[in-house]
């Protein structure tokens, strides 16, 4: 009976224990994610085909697209000499295309526009829209996707896409940020008068950042958007969050690696302090919708 009377407790103990267990192992939305580019791999989507390649880096074809509330995607396409990416339309998101090397064409409705590297634009909702590489020249650009709350009300999309270039947007410092970074003000939201291209409805911030030697963009954080950075030049520290102490957590970063960061996540780089060390980010923030529901 001794024996019997032992077993029962521990099976009546692991039942006790069972919910703990079960609870340590349950998985949690992260506060920011890292991925670095080289290492991503294709994922098929309603645009892609042999000859147009979609790397995820963030959203959609990535495995930890739960968490993010207004991002849908955040990827590389790659687009073969010749080839074609499939047209797509969505009803209720806005896109962002950056070219990152190569030549091509942007088709927009039934309309064909030449797109160059550092060439960047804005594709609002409900246009048909497909990119093309030439004849002689690969394509890479960087597609960013957000969003649209059914709230919002959405207007006639222009019949002329916004293609500016990277290099005829004029560096500034930023109020509250120090001057030992530059920004180039690339896409904002509607009706505002800051930005080249004023004309998004959840984009908030479309920037690229120019880092001096030993300079930062301090740690911030926002409350009610998420960030994505992509660093494409240059070594330094990310910040990605912060300890109870409210010291940054940093973490060494090289070109192609991407952060994401949630609603009110430190964030913020540190550009090595060496002798001509430039580095270069281009960050993207968008606005999260605001839940009715009580927590």
């Amino acid at each position: 009976m001794s024996g019997t009377g032992t077993s029962l407790r521990i099976g009546w103990l692991l039942l006790l224990l069972a919910p703990c267990l079960v609870a340590q192992e349950r998985k949690i939305d992260a506060t920011w994610l890292h991925r670095y580019a080289p290492d991503a791999k294709p994922s098929r989507t309603k645009f892609t085909n042999d000859s147009c390649l979609y790397k995820p880096l963030f959203g959609e074809g990535d495995a930890q697209e739960r968490g993010l509330r207004s991002v849908s995607r955040f990827g590389q396409i790659e687009i073969a000499k010749g080839g074609r990416c499939e047209p797509v339309s969505y009803s209720r998101e806005e896109e962002i295309y950056f070219v990152l090397s190569g030549q091509g064409t942007l088709e927009y409705g039934t309309e064909q526009h030449a797109l160059r590297k550092f060439d960047f634009t804005y594709l609002p909702p409900g246009v048909r829209r497909s990119i093309a590489s030439g004849s002689n020249d690969s394509l890479k650009v960087l597609v960013m996707g957000f969003q649209i709350p059914e709230k919002v009300v959405l207007t006639p999309p222009p019949a002329q896409p916004k293609i500016v270039n990277l290099e005829g947007v004029e560096e500034q410092t930023v109020g509250g940020h120090p001057s030992s970074v530059l920004y180039r003000l690339l896409i904002g939201p509607r009706g505002a008068k800051r930005d080249a291209i004023d004309d998004a409805y959840v984009i908030t911030s479309l920037f690229w950042m120019d880092f001096a030697p030993g300079g930062t963009n301090f740690p911030h954080h926002h409350e009610t958007a998420e960030e994505i950075y992509l660093l494409l030049e240059g070594n330094g520290d990310i910040v990605a969050g912060s300890g109870l102490d409210g010291v940054e957590a940093r973490f060494p970063a090289k070109p192609g690696d991407a952060y994401y960061f949630r609603p009110n996540c430190t964030v913020g780089f540190y550009n090595q302090n060496k002798p001509g060390a430039k580095a270069y980010i281009l960050a993207v923030r968008s606005r999260i919708p605001l839940s009715d529901e009580v927590d």
